[in-house]
């Protein structure tokens, strides 16, 4: 920050300990004190319309997501007496669609109450626009919308993000998972022909393991 010639702003500045959740209650709570100024630990951060707890999970981001996707659902509720079907279609997909694909890469190995739930937005979504009822089958919705459900949208985002890396596309961060093949002592391995990238190793099983899922997913999903 010095080099940079950057001020630390405490009131804007928080500290996270990154752990599992049986280790959290073993961690201080104390404020901590960087450059002079006192920083309070916190078990979420936001950043970038981006909410990550401290267990490296997605659930507060799921549930925030949630809850912005059934608030605009709701203020949609009035509108298709007022406008045609294809405008109304436009804004539910600029309003819930885009609200869901941002930062799904968080929603890899989300548990499946989670999934389930964030599926309902979808499934309220597509049952407004052709005013079906509650329980009322959107199987055939999802077909004549051209929906994706949420798994398989998180898949697909995580092929599109491999296909970048693999073809030097992706951002410089990503670029520099190198795929199996291009490795020199693993040319003649039946692994090169699989498309896959090395994937980094890590030292700690718990937080280790789940940062490599959450952060460099597409190791698992690119050969798919």
């Amino acid at each position: 920050m010095r080099s940079s010639r950057l001020q630390l702003n405490a009131e804007k500045t928080e500290v996270m300990w990154c752990a599992s959740a049986l280790r959290q209650l073993q961690l201080p709570r104390c404020p901590i004190t960087v450059a002079g100024a006192s920083v309070e630990p916190v078990s979420v951060v936001h950043d970038l319309g981006v909410y990550l707890d401290s267990d490296l999970g997605a659930a507060t981001h799921g549930c925030r997501t949630m809850s912005h996707c059934f608030g605009a659902l709701r203020q949609l509720r009035h509108l298709p007496r007022y406008v045609t079907n294809d405008c109304f279609r436009s804004l539910v997909v600029s309003l819930v669609h885009s609200r869901l694909d941002y930062g799904n890469f968080m929603f890899v190995g989300l548990p499946a109450y989670l999934q389930r739930r964030l599926q309902a937005v979808l499934n309220a979504a597509a049952r407004l626009v052709f005013r079906l009822r509650r329980y009322d089958h959107i199987t055939d919705a999802f077909a004549i919308l051209h929906w994706l459900r949420v798994p398989e949208r998180v898949n697909f985002k995580l092929a599109l993000m491999a296909y970048r890396v693999q073809n030097g596309m992706a951002p410089s961060y990503l670029n520099q998972l190198v795929p199996v093949s291009s490795l020199t002592g693993r040319r003649r391995l039946r692994s090169s022909f699989t498309l896959q990238l090395l994937a980094p190793s890590y030292r700690l099983s718990t937080v280790g393991r789940h940062v490599s899922r959450r952060s460099l997913c597409v190791l698992e999903h690119c050969a798919r």
